[in-house]
C-alpha cells in the first residue's frame, strides 16, 4: 500500500463529509483511509465510518498531534498523508505527491498548499488562504519545514524520528514545523510540491485569525526559533518578509517622531514605499485575483501582520521560554 491517509478529527461535521468526498473521488487508489476521532462531541466519527474510513479514538482531547501519531502506529502505508479535516483534495493530489515521491527516493517528505479558490466568501477567509497559497507558491521547494494540512512523509522515518511532538503540543499548533526542523537537521530531503494543493473549506473571522496567528502560531514558534542556530530564510521568513518588519517598524516610529520633529516624516514615506515594494508581487497577486478594494484591506492586515508577529517575536527574545534554559 502506497498511502495511509491519516485525518485527525475533532467536532468536523461540517467540513469532514467533504474531505473524505474528495478521498474517495481521487484518481489516484493506492491507500488507505485512517480518521482519528479526538475526543469529539458531534457525530464526526459516525461520519467517517459512513464513508468507509477506519476510525480511531484518542483517550479524549489530545490534540491533533497526538491523534496524527496514533494513526501512524495503526497504518500500512508506506508513506503517510496527513490531511486536515477542513481540506478537500483536487482528483489529482494523491497522484501528484505520490509521483513526486516515486520520482525521487531520497525524498523522504513533501508537503503541498491550499489552492487559490477558498470555500468561505468572506473578507478574512479570502485574505488568510490566499496569503497561505501566495507564501507556499513563492517559496523554496527545497524546504526546511513541514506541513500537515496536506503532507506526506515515509512512515518509517516518522517513527523513527518520533513523530509530532504531542507532549510539547496538546492543541493544535507548529508540531508540523518542529518536526520539519528535526527531519532537516537529520540531513532528510523534503520539498514543497507547488502542484499538490487542496481547497480550504473554513471559515475564518478576524478574531479566530488573531487567535490561531498569535497564541498557536506566532507564540511557540517563536520559542521554537529562539531554539535553533540559525534563523532559517524559508516561507514566511524570508528575506522580504524580515525586511518588512523593520520598515514598518520604521513607519510607526516615524510616525510618533512627527509629534516633535516634522522631518520625520521623509522617513514615514520611505519606508511607506519599501514596504511596497517588497511586498508588491503578494499585492499585485491580491489584485489580480479579488480586486483593488480587496487588495487595499488586505495590505492593512498584512502590515498588522507583520506588527503582531514581530511584538510576539521579541517579548519571546525578553523573556525566553524556561523549558529552554
Amino acid at each position: 500500500m502506497f498511502f495511509s491517509i491519516i485525518i485527525p478529527v475533532y467536532n468536523a461535521c461540517d467540513t469532514l463529509p467533504a474531505c473524505l468526498q474528495s478521498v474517495r473521488q481521487s484518481d489516484f487508489r493506492d491507500w488507505e483511509l485512517i480518521v482519528v476521532d479526538d475526543g469529539s462531541t458531534d457525530s464526526s466519527a459516525e461520519l467517517a465510518i459512513k464513508w468507509g474510513a477506519w476510525v480511531l479514538t484518542t483517550d479524549g482531547r489530545t490534540g491533533p498531534a497526538q491523534a496524527r501519531n496514533l494513526g501512524a502506529m495503526a497504518a500500512h502505508g508506506r508513506y503517510l498523508f496527513f490531511l486536515d479535516a477542513d481540506c478537500r483534495l483536487h482528483s489529482d493530489t494523491l497522484s501528484r505527491a505520490a509521483g513526486h515521491l516515486q520520482a525521487d527516493p531520497a525524498l523522504n517528505a513533501l508537503f503541498g498548499s491550499y489552492d487559490d479558490t477558498p470555500a468561505a466568501p468572506n473578507f478574512t477567509s479570502q485574505y488568510k488562504n490566499l496569503f497561505h497559497h501566495y507564501i507556499h507558491q513563492t517559496s523554496r521547494e527545497t524546504a526546511v519545514t513541514f506541513w500537515a494540512g496536506c503532507g506526506a512523509i515515509r512512515r518509517e522515518r516518522f517513527l523513527e524520528l518520533g513523530g509530532f511532538d504531542a507532549a510539547r503540543y496538546p492543541r493544535p499548533s507548529v508540531e508540523d514545523i518542529e518536526l520539519g526542523y528535526r527531519l532537516t537537521a537529520a540531513g532528510d530531503h523534503i520539498r514543497l510540491a507547488k502542484d499538490v494543493q487542496v481547497t480550504h473549506l473554513k471559515k475564518w473571522t478576524l478574531a479566530s485569525l488573531l487567535r490561531s496567528d498569535i497564541c498557536d502560531r506566532a507564540l511557540p514558534w517563536s520559542q521554537l526559533l529562539h531554539g535553533q542556530t540559525a534563523v532559517p530564510a524559508d516561507l514566511n521568513l524570508q528575506t522580504e518578509h524580515r525586511l518588512s518588519v523593520v520598515a514598518l517598524a520604521v513607519f510607526l516610529l516615524s510616525l510618533l517622531g512627527m509629534k516633535w520633529r516634522r522631518g520625520t516624516a521623509v522617513f514615514a514615506l520611505l519606508s511607506t514605499i519599501t514596504l511596497f515594494w517588497l511586498n508588491r508581487d503578494l499585492y499585485q497577486f491580491l489584485r489580480r485575483k479579488r480586486g483593488w478594494l480587496f487588495a487595499l484591506r488586505a495590505i492593512l492586515l498584512h502590515w498588522f501582520y507583520y506588527v503582531y508577529s514581530a511584538a510576539v517575536y521579541l517579548l519571546v527574545a525578553i523573556a525566553p521560554n524556561p523549558s529552554r534554559r
